[in-house]
């Protein structure tokens, strides 16, 4: 794959962020964009177990999709001192992800500010991300397509970024957000998988306290190098196409594709990925 590091800044303006990065819809990491809030220093592992210690947390790991399971349902739960625990002890594949701050541990609201990106943020959705070292996410897009601002604590985290240009080389699943879930896309196998040699993207490594930009739609791959946790906050896509896409994916293509599993079970699956296959490989020179 052809990726180039995302630019780095260490803080940046309103103005500057909308004419350089997200009006041509570049990604960008901004390194000091946590440094004046209290979570800096307070948002650490010890400090999410004495304030939500108690709390029992939805756990996802990295196994195929099942049609037998709805949509975003989790694999395990556990209360989260038990999880942190687990996170600082070994290895492991689960991880939390789509956690409501203000619904879980509203206390954690008083840590952070919202930035003033000049775009308009859903202030209702700051979302909490965990995982241990070594696990990793589908590669995938957000249903909302939506442009995201993703503040990492605790070590270091991977993210492979692609844009919407990119599709016809993702292997991309019919009726869905995530690229073929054979492919392993921090070591890719180009023999199996052809079209990957021609992707175009960007990576970064983030660290305690910095933020990386993704625009709105972009395919994103996230691989916990050790132990973390991070915060998304939210704006809604603005183009017509992206929002277009984003209704269109909530309020009609989840549903079909439900409504699907429950019908044709395993075929419709294992159909999926094959055309996922098929249309990727039509793109490919020569074809």
């Amino acid at each position: 794959m052809n990726l180039k590091e995302v630019p780095r800044l260490s803080t940046i303006s309103a103005e500057a962020f909308l004419n350089g990065y997200f009006n041509p819809q570049i990604p960008v990491v901004i390194e000091g964009a946590t440094s004046r809030w209290p979570a800096y220093t307070k948002w650490n592992f010890d400090y999410i177990k004495r304030v939500a210690g108690d709390k029992i947390v939805p756990l996802y790991d990295d196994r195929p999709v099942d049609y037998r399971e709805g949509f975003n349902e989790p694999h395990a739960r556990m209360k989260m001192s038990d999880y942190i625990e687990l996170l600082q002890k070994e290895p492991t594949n689960y991880r939390i992800f789509l956690w409501n701050i203000l619904r879980e541990i509203p206390e954690l609201r008083e840590d952070f500010d919202y930035p003033d990106f000049g775009l308009k943020l859903m202030k209702g959705l700051p979302m909490l991300f965990f995982g241990g070292s070594g696990s990793s996410t589908f590669m995938h897009y957000d249903i909302d397509l939506a442009n995201i601002f993703h503040f990492h604590f605790e070590g270091e985290k991977e993210c492979v970024l692609f844009s919407q240009a990119q599709n016809k080389f993702m292997y991309k699943i019919p009726h869905s957000l995530i690229s073929h879930e054979g492919i392993d896309f921090s070591d890719p196998d180009f023999e199996k998988w052809p079209a990957l040699r021609y992707l175009e993207g960007y990576r970064a490594r983030l660290k305690h306290g910095e933020m990386i930009y993704i625009p709105e739609g972009y395919w994103h791959y996230m691989r916990y190098l050790t132990p973390g946790f991070s915060m998304s906050l939210r704006a809604v896509a603005r183009t017509p196409a992206n929002l277009g896409k984003a209704i269109y994916n909530i309020a009609i293509m989840r549903y079909y594709d439900m409504t699907m599993r429950k019908l044709r079970g395993r075929k419709w699956i294992d159909r999926k990925n094959q055309k996922a296959i098929e249309r990727t490989h039509r793109f490919l020179p020569g074809s």
